[in-house]
């Protein structure tokens, strides 16, 4: 069976904030900068009963450095909840974790980031084939996700061209679109390269990992999984912007015999989206996606699954902006609404949203970021910058 891989989150947040330390002595001389984020949440909502939910979350960071040279970021996660039926049920919870640690240098073409910090790229929007290290959920009003540790350089052309190159280290649970955890102190490395296209961009991303499976009735050997992912991306601005991505999975076990226990052999998922802004009174924005995820294998059946996203959104004026976002899943006839209003004055933010969804959301459809996800409900957020 798999060890405990905890101790190790924690032995490389350890070596991160070493890192920063080390770097300290160099930056005295920068300004030490103190923010933060505070938002509160309430949400109600009716699924298969009555929910009740709330809380608060606060993001204290702490930054170091200027926009060159040697500088580090430092923040923290930390929040309380409570939970109801309204009955008899009550559930209250607490806790804190490392949002972001991470040492960088920066020249005018040139960064590198090393440590625990958030990566992301791709063209999409709300249907993501590259979603590969992030879990950033188009209604979460914080756009929270968690960070990864890694070692991250790019190196920036002229014309918008850049390449990027990556290496993990010490991630034990599951990141994107992942159902199987990396196996323990196995590095991941990848890379990217974008370059620009008559009236776009097009890039290409590669990312290597070993999972590993510890799911009961396989011996130790059956568990090792080496997987391999290519992806291809653009966006063009054409009469509408257009926007493609594309990622063919491969999975091979380190025994074949036992394959059909654990993934596909191949996976691709291919993402098309089209936006448009229609010149109505502030300017009506129009977004659409739709995901095909398929699977093949020579030792299971084929498998297809298609979802649509399309999105609305409208701004009142300065303060204010309406925004309507819709799901399809085809396979299981899912649909989920979601609309929102949200005012900024300042460094405050207030948002009212209505949801409306499946008793039972499926995948990442449930909701995150303190917002009730199931059935029809509302939420309500206060959100403070300093």
């Amino acid at each position: 069976m798999r060890k405990n891989t905890s101790r190790h989150g924690l032995l490389a947040h350890l070596c991160t904030c070493a890192l920063v330390h080390l770097c300290v002595g160099a930056l005295a001389a920068s300004p030490l900068k103190f923010s933060g984020q505070v938002s509160g949440w309430a949400a109600g909502n009716y699924g298969t009963d009555w929910l009740g939910q709330g809380g608060i979350r606060y993001l204290p960071a702490l930054a170091l450095g200027g926009r060159t040279g040697f500088g580090f970021d430092l923040s923290a996660n930390a929040w309380g909840e409570a939970a109801t039926d309204f009955r008899d049920s009550l559930t209250l919870g607490l806790q804190a974790k490392p949002y972001r640690a991470l040492v960088r240098y920066a020249r005018p073409r040139f960064d590198a980031r090393l440590g625990l910090q958030k990566i992301n790229f791709g063209s999409a929007t709300l249907l993501r084939p590259l979603m590969w290290f992030d879990r950033i959920d188009p209604r979460d009003p914080l756009q929270l996700t968690d960070g990864v540790y890694a070692l991250l350089a790019r190196y920036f052309f002229g014309r918008g061209g850049n390449v990027w190159a990556w290496g993990l280290l010490g991630n034990d649970s599951t990141k994107g679109w992942e159902w199987i955890p990396t196996e323990a102190w196995k590095p991941e490395l990848g890379g990217r390269v974008q370059v620009q296209v008559p009236r776009g961009e097009l890039a290409a991303t590669y990312h290597y990992r070993q999972a590993y499976w510890s799911g009961p009735a396989l011996p130790e050997q059956a568990r090792h999984v080496r997987e391999h992912r290519a992806g291809l991306d653009g966006r063009w601005d054409l009469a509408i912007g257009v926007s493609v991505e594309d990622v063919v999975t491969f999975s091979q076990p380190a025994v074949d015999l036992f394959r059909m226990h654990l993934t596909p052999q191949w996976q691709n998922a291919l993402s098309v989206g089209a936006d448009y802004t229609i010149p109505l009174g502030n300017g009506l924005g129009l977004l659409t996606e739709h995901m095909l995820v398929s699977t093949a294998d020579p030792e299971m059946e084929s498998d297809a699954r298609h979802l649509t996203a399309a999105t609305v959104s409208y701004p009142l004026g300065l303060l204010d902006n309406l925004r309507g976002l819709v799901y399809y899943d085809w396979r299981n006839q899912g649909l989920y609404r979601f609309v929102s209003w949200q005012r900024t004055l300042d460094n405050w933010t207030f948002s009212i949203a209505g949801f409306w969804n499946p008793d039972r959301p499926q995948g990442f459809m449930g909701g995150s970021g303190g917002r009730a996800g199931a059935g029809k409900g509302i939420q309500l957020m206060v959100v403070f910058n300093h």
